[in-house]
């Protein structure tokens, strides 16, 4: 590995982030609506209120938002590459101690669902390729394709119903960091992330088995577990470890419907709350935070698939999506 391909990655971990930054300036900032509006009316008791316009003049002013959008985009950059990712217009508060109050609770759950999608991943793939039995290998490779189809709220709400409400095993909503209190809110955010790793896990261990080297293994009279373990689990681990680093990205914006199923703080309620308050320096900061996490994942696992398995890391990380 040389220090150029290292820079080269790190070169591609700045872009994303400034193009996370710029086309969410673009898009939050063209958007039909004002900000200030929005939030002199809630504070006037709701939305058909009645606003001074003097004051939301004052108001914008004093944000900036009268300037030109070129001035505004080149200040508010120039503050974020200092760290400075602005004010919120709800609440005043920065922006920056906001995400990292909410990030936490965020982590708390996406760790263990990380965790959780890799081990559901796992069992999947080996049950679809290590049972003797061919309708048993069908419905196990069958599983993740049903698993990816659900819709996560759809799992979350069923989840919910039978494990909580029903059963009582579990608390359903509310806050908290114990495994007791995060085990239902990372199992949604796991279960189909898991499930799509399962399938280019279950892939490449069929593949795996069906190269010569694994007819030479049963040859010499190696057991179906330590060819499966030993060998091919390590060819096929290199597109799922490639396939990891890209769906690492979906955990921050799977959050934002996990924590409000489950009624849970965190970066993803944080974001919707500014949504609904057209709070764009929070929105703004929390694009650049999921785009960043996702690009330094995937900068992690660059570094790792030559390690792994140096003649086809590449071949893997060509066949994945580009991130």
């Amino acid at each position: 590995m040389t220090a150029r391909y290292l820079a080269r990655r790190l070169g591609r971990v700045v872009l994303v982030v400034w193009a996370a930054y710029t086309l969410s300036f673009a898009v939050l900032y063209l958007l039909p609506g004002d900000p200030v509006q929005t939030m002199l009316s809630g504070a006037a008791g709701g939305d058909g209120a009645a606003v001074d316009p003097h004051e939301a003049q004052r108001l914008r002013h004093t944000l900036g938002l009268d300037r030109p959008l070129a001035v505004q985009y080149t200040s508010m950059l120039g503050h974020a590459l200092r760290g400075d990712l602005g004010t919120s217009i709800r609440s005043g508060a920065p922006v920056r101690g906001q995400l990292a109050q909410a990030l936490p609770d965020t982590l708390s759950v996406a760790l263990p669902a990380l965790v959780l999608s890799v081990l559901v991943a796992l069992c999947l793939a080996l049950l679809g390729a290590w049972p003797r039995r061919r309708a048993l290998r069908r419905a196990a490779t069958a599983l993740p394709s049903l698993g990816t189809a659900m819709p996560s709220f759809w799992l979350g709400l069923l989840l919910a119903q039978w494990v909580s409400f029903r059963w009582g095993l579990l608390p359903a909503t509310g806050g908290g960091r114990s495994p007791r209190a995060t085990l239902l809110a990372a199992l949604t955010l796991a279960l189909p992330i898991g499930c799509v790793l399962a399938q280019v896990l279950g892939r490449g261990l069929r593949a795996a088995l069906a190269e010569p080297y694994a007819d030479v293994a049963r040859s010499r009279g190696a057991g179906r577990a330590r060819l499966l373990l030993a060998r091919a689990l390590r060819n096929a681990s290199v597109a799922a470890l490639a396939l990891l680093g890209v769906v690492c990205g979906q955990l921050l914006a799977g959050a934002v419907l996990v924590e409000t199923v489950f009624a849970r703080g965190g970066i993803g309620r944080l974001a919707m709350d500014a949504v609904t308050y057209q709070d764009l320096p929070v929105v703004q900061g929390v694009v650049v935070l999921a785009a960043l996490v996702a690009a330094l994942v995937n900068l992690v696992v660059d570094l790792l698939l030559p390690l792994l398995e140096p003649r086809t890391a590449s071949e893997a990380a060509d066949a994945v999506p580009a991130h």
